[in-house]
């Protein structure tokens, strides 16, 4: 049969299938396909975890099968238990060592001894006890200036000595040989909580300037966060007290001159955060001191004992007392709560309810110890009159109103002042006979998560806050200026500083503690 006549678009489709047929023979794609499936199949037989070695036979060990005499048919042993055997119990055999608890949550007195955390606590504990002892003998705290003015103050001398007659002011004068050599007097009014008198002292911007922070005034005194640092008020011995969140409360002797000790004892009598500090003002050898887990204690270096004050299942977030009165304690309690604690009855005079949360400090004005500053997480600052405050109606003098929590509320020395120290980055001054004048000054306060909140403290008058900033340094702000005018800052500080405290008597004596367990303590040159 004759072939179809191919049509002119199939005969240039056989056209196209042998040209490219050709290129593909050029170009070897058969090949080379072939290799590649070989390739992959082989990839795909190959395991790609590893093999697991050979698991080695189980020595099986007899399995013994506790019989009774009874089922084992034999008589009972007549011997009994030795009479001596609860006096064996009892005792601890000498290769176990006997662990003390570290946190012991206690409805009692605790002993130093037992509370103290590290070696040798005997003779630590002894060392401390001997200083303190000696420090409350030496220092009359809360007496008149007249009582002390020779023991603490003299004509010349250290930084921050002065001259006094009975309650006028004192002046003191300064040495600075570091800047000119020459003497520099500016005064300025100082209020110490602890001596009802007002305290002229010299300060200049060259003044403030030469604070310095030297290797052998830092030190590690508790592991984690410093929730508080407080000065002991006394010019013989530069003494610090600190609390950290684990329920400790370290004591560091800055002059302690011991080969053998550092100067720093650390104690646990508490079993959470340690929320206040304070030292008696009659009586240096007693030391208040109050947690979390909603115990105020009472150290007694005489006894040697942590006492129990006072014990509650609320949270107890701040401490504090009224200047020149030594018989009553105010403490933050529960949510927004505050309990008026007469020591000498041991029972609660007076309990109110003053803000929507937490009370964070608790501040009182050292010309008028009636009026009271109180700091909440509710996000306001209040001032009261306790003089007022009788009944469910209680009405604040001034209320300062901030966006978020307020972490904490202080009276300048001389009284005139207020300072809010706010996590909506806020430091606020209020100011004016009636408080009726308020400024808010910007300043990172947001300090996170892993850090203790920032709280700004007045210095040693009316002229400086010193708060930590989020660059391991020290603001200082001008509330005259109403901005920061200087920051302190130095290659010994490794960590942000938190919490200050200023020296009542040492002038540009400050403190400064971290989340890290750390004080660094500012000294003038």
């Amino acid at each position: 049969m004759a072939s179809q006549k191919l049509t002119e678009y199939e005969r240039q489709r056989l056209e196209n299938i042998k040209r490219n047929a050709e290129m593909v023979a050029a170009l070897k794609l058969h090949s080379k396909a072939a290799t590649l499936s070989a390739a992959t199949a082989k990839r795909h037989r190959t395991k790609t975890y590893k093999t697991s070695p050979e698991k080695k036979p189980k020595t099986e060990t007899p399995i013994v099968i506790r019989r009774s005499l009874r089922t084992r048919g034999m008589p009972p042993d007549s011997k009994g238990l030795p009479d001596d055997f609860s006096d064996n119990f009892d005792k601890t055999p000498k290769s176990v060592s006997v662990i003390k608890p570290q946190s012991p949550r206690v409805l009692g007195p605790i002993s130093m001894v037992d509370a103290f955390s590290g070696d040798d606590e005997t003779e630590s504990n002894k060392m401390l006890v001997g200083t303190i002892l000696s420090i409350a003998k030496e220092t009359q705290v809360g007496v008149s200036v007249k009582d002390v003015k020779d023991e603490i103050f003299s004509e010349k001398g250290a930084l921050g000595s002065c001259k006094s007659e009975g309650f006028e002011s004192l002046g003191t004068e300064k040495v600075d040989e570091s800047l000119s050599g020459k003497r520099k007097l500016v005064k300025g009014v100082v209020k110490n909580e602890y001596l009802d008198s007002l305290v002229k002292i010299e300060k200049s911007d060259q003044w403030l300037e030469s604070l310095d922070l030297k290797p052998e005034n830092v030190a590690r005194l508790l592991p984690g966060r410093i929730m508080v640092v407080k000065f002991f008020p006394c010019s013989s011995v530069r003494m610090i007290s600190a609390g950290n969140k684990f329920g400790n409360i370290a004591f560091w002797n800055v002059d302690s001159n011991n080969e053998k000790e550092d100067g720093i004892y650390l104690y646990r009598p508490h079993t959470g955060p340690i929320s206040g500090i304070l030292i008696h003002q009659h009586s240096m050898s007693k030391i208040y001191s109050s947690c979390y887990d909603g115990f105020i204690r009472l150290m007694d270096a005489e006894k040697e004992v942590f006492d129990l004050v006072h014990s509650c299942d609320d949270t107890i977030f701040s401490l504090s007392q009224q200047p020149n009165n030594s018989e009553t304690l105010y403490f933050a309690e529960g949510r927004g709560g505050l309990k008026v604690w007469d020591i000498r009855t041991g029972k609660s005079s007076k309990n109110w309810m003053l803000h929507e949360d937490r009370i964070n400090t608790i501040n009182f004005n050292s010309q008028n110890p009636n009026i009271m500053a109180t700091s909440s997480t509710d996000g306001t600052a209040c001032i009261w009159d306790l003089r007022s405050m009788s009944g469910h109606k209680l009405k604040t003098l001034k209320t300062v109103s901030h966006s978020r929590a307020v972490h904490s509320a202080y009276f300048s020395p001389s009284g005139s002042s207020l300072a809010t120290t706010s996590l909506d980055n806020k430091v606020g001054i209020i100011s004016g006979v009636n408080f009726e004048d308020a400024c808010m000054i910007y300043h990172d306060n947001w300090t996170g998560r892993w850090l203790s909140s920032f709280r700004g403290i007045w210095g040693w008058d009316d002229s400086y806050i010193f708060i930590g900033n989020m660059k391991r340094g020290v603001d200082v702000i001008s509330p005259s200026q109403k901005r920061s005018v200087m920051t302190l800052q130095s290659p010994e500080m490794s960590a942000i500083p938190c919490r200050f405290d200023a020296h009542p008597y040492e002038i540009g004596m400050l403190a400064g503690a971290t989340s890290g367990g750390q004080v660094y303590l500012w000294t003038p040159c």
